[in-house]
């Protein structure tokens, strides 16, 4: 596996997090440079490249043609050698339709999708900043899944946020145990110098009780991850050894 990034630093300002404070906004990189370094790296043996970049979907917005993420995976997709393809990490708001079917048509393209969640409650969502509702996250899981219908989803949650009730909480809860991702990271809020939540919101959520909530969403996670590996049981399938 190789990592190569096509696009540094963001624009999207949620208010929890640095990157756009401490990389700018964004910048990507000209689709032939990418396909440059990923054929020399195929020469090189690289089975399987993971582009990299704080928002993947954002891909050629600011290049004077305007390719999208899905134009570069295609072009990606020719290079002979290379066999696999990932990408991460994705901003629901800015996954497109054009991007999902290039995902189910191009043969290197992996059937995997980080697309984080961050929050299942709405107010907690707009608090940070992040662009769309439950309701359009979850519209948007149902399209990707129809297309794509043995995909693998990985999602990301903040447990813990300034305000974030029991209650908001429980809602987080409930929507991860009915999406049922294949992974989920979770992660207890801290504030970062200088955001927006930082200066603006307090941090009222005791850790003790983000720690409390952390593991209760761990514990559902595990118990969802191992129903879906018992039904690989007997199956053959192919993996990457990487050495």
């Amino acid at each position: 596996s190789a990592f190569v990034t096509i696009i540094q630093g963001c624009n999207n300002f949620c208010s929890y997090c640095i990157v756009p404070y401490r990389r700018g906004r964004e910048r990507s990189r000209p689709v032939a440079e990418v396909v440059c370094e990923v054929e020399e790296l195929a020469r090189r043996g690289a089975k399987e490249v993971i582009l990299l970049g704080q928002n993947v979907d954002s891909y050629g917005h600011d290049l004077p043609k305007k390719p999208t993420l899905a134009h570069l995976l295609a072009e990606l997709n020719r290079i002979d050698g290379l066999a696999r393809i990932r990408f991460l990490t994705s901003h629901p708001k800015d996954m497109s339709q054009r991007l999902i079917a290039a995902m189910a048509q191009l043969q290197k393209v992996c059937e995997h999708l980080s697309l984080p969640l961050q929050a299942g409650d709405d107010d907690i969502l707009r608090a940070m900043r992040r662009g769309y509702t439950v309701q359009q996250y979850c519209q948007l899981v149902g399209r990707i899944r129809h297309a794509l219908p043995y995909l693998a989803m990985s999602s990301d949650v903040i447990v813990g946020f300034p305000g974030e009730s029991e209650g908001q909480f429980g809602k987080t809860y409930d929507l991860l145990r009915e999406l049922r991702f294949d992974t989920i990271h979770v992660a207890c809020y801290s504030p970062r110098p200088g955001t927006i939540a930082a200066r603006k919101l307090r941090d009222d959520v005791p850790v003790e009780e983000k720690i409390r909530r952390r593991k209760k969403i761990e514990m559902l996670q595990e118990g969802i991850a191992t129903e879906i590996n018992r039904k690989l049981l007997g199956q053959t399938v192919e993996v990457l050894v990487e050495g």
